[in-house]
């Protein structure tokens, strides 16, 4: 992103190299082994395509736990993605990568040709780059099926520039501004249209580029990288028009805009010791409501995630309704329990309950899930299921209600179910 100078690169540099001990060797294969099994699943899945830098891998300076997983736009807009149907995500964010480089890897993507680290971008620091190059066949069949492709890419390109622009004069800084907006353009334009000839009609979200530091660590050179920030607005605009067709949407995410005078809030580059050009968590909300918006014409945000605690059960979303009924979800063992009718309600089974057997038979799609109070099993089209905590009646008012495991009868089901951590809330998808 722009606004860089010499100390701030360094740092932001050396913590680029971090995100190897905690993002795994070929994050999208794991994702994509992931969409693969929901694929075979034979439902409908709305699928999304990552492609781009460290702003697409979901980069925060300081992540050095093996356990931190990156928490971006990308992954929020997965979780968009789960309030609309079944949805998968698969990230090709490389770190380090510029315009250049990603014209090259997806022109390997498009020609089906073998491609070497090097042959992307020479000296990435990113250490997954020997995977990712090695996916390109895979990656093309990805974009072919995806219903979504976004991609953020540029800071990079101008990076060096900023390095310099205190020392140049206005008339300088100008020319070598012109100079990367229009291989920008240029690089941009081949980008998308290798990723057109792959998937001729998918929707394509660009991203513009945000200017990360705010006016008080600036000065009187806010304004100027105000300025270039908003060229690379119109040049984004310019080369998404040229590329977009009826059918063939190619949209700019106008994320800019959204980070102009909020600078301090929503990156890293100033606060707690930090000094780094990335997003911080606000930051990626940021991004992904500008996506989400564009993509869904809104962005969903829980009612537990407001409240949440350890102690309140979480939210649940069921065919993107957010389940809100007189029986609340019952947290118990760590999992959530759900009053039978209010289950029946959500996910419109069918359903009946045997007072000699005390269990709950329900009727989803062609499947039978029989739940017994106090057992250990679950039947499944009559095969038993281990679950971890069995069923129960509880007393609401007068009445003893059955309460069901959810998580449990949702997968008996074939339900499509999804947990985050982030939001505390499970989304379940026919």
């Amino acid at each position: 992103m722009l606004g860089n100078w010499k100390k701030i690169w360094a740092a932001g540099i050396s913590s680029l190299l971090l995100l190897s001990a905690l993002i795994s060797v070929g994050a999208g294969t794991a994702n994509a082994a992931d969409t693969t099994a929901i694929q075979d699943s034979g439902q409908d899945v709305f699928r999304i395509v990552a492609l781009g830098d460290s702003i697409t891998a979901g980069y925060e300076p300081g992540m050095t736990d093996v356990n931190t997983k990156p928490y971006g736009y990308a992954e929020r807009l997965l979780e968009q993605g789960w309030y609309h149907g079944r949805s998968a995500l698969t990230n090709y964010g490389i770190l380090g990568l510029t315009t250049a480089g990603l014209r090259n890897y997806t022109g390997a993507i498009k020609d089906g040709s073998v491609i070497t680290a090097e042959g992307v971008q020479a000296g990435l620091p990113d250490p997954r780059i020997e995977q990712f190059v090695k996916l390109t066949p895979q990656i093309a069949a990805e974009l072919k099926e995806a219903d979504l492709i976004t991609i953020t890419i540029g800071g990079n390109d101008v990076s060096s520039l900023f390095l310099q622009f205190k020392e140049l004069t206005d008339a300088d800084f100008q020319t070598q501004l012109d100079q990367r907006l229009a291989d920008y353009q240029t690089n941009v334009k081949a980008v998308l249209e290798n990723i057109r000839a792959v998937s001729p009609q998918t929707t394509i979200i660009l991203a513009d580029q945000y200017q990360p530091a705010p006016k008080v660590a600036l000065g009187q050179m806010y304004n100027r990288l105000m300025t270039a920030a908003g060229k690379f607005t119109e040049a984004a605009d310019s080369v998404a028009a040229s590329v977009n067709q009826e059918g063939a949407k190619v949209l700019v995410a106008h994320v800019a805009e959204k980070f102009a005078g909020v600078e301090g809030s929503l990156t890293h580059i100033i606060g707690a010791g930090q000094t780094d050009f990335h997003p911080t968590q606000l930051g990626y909300e940021t991004i992904a409501k500008v996506f989400a918006e564009l993509q869904w014409g809104e962005y969903r945000v829980p009612t537990v995630a407001t409240m949440a605690t350890a102690s309140v059960p979480m939210s649940i979303v069921v065919k993107g309704v957010e389940l809100n009924t007189p029986n609340k979800p019952i947290l118990k063992n760590g999992q959530n329990f759900l009053a039978l009718k209010d289950i029946l309600n959500a996910v419109g089974a069918s359903g009946k309950w045997d007072n000699k057997t005390s269990s709950a038979t329900i009727v989803y799609g062609g499947r039978t899930v029989v739940i017994t109070i106090g057992s250990k099993f679950i039947k499944v089209n009559g095969e038993n299921v281990a679950i971890d905590t069995p069923a129960f009646l509880q007393k609401v008012g007068k009445e003893d209600k059955t309460y069901l495991p959810l998580a449990a009868l949702a997968t008996g089901l074939g339900f499509d179910v999804n947990y985050s951590s982030k939001l505390r809330t499970a989304f379940i998808n026919p």
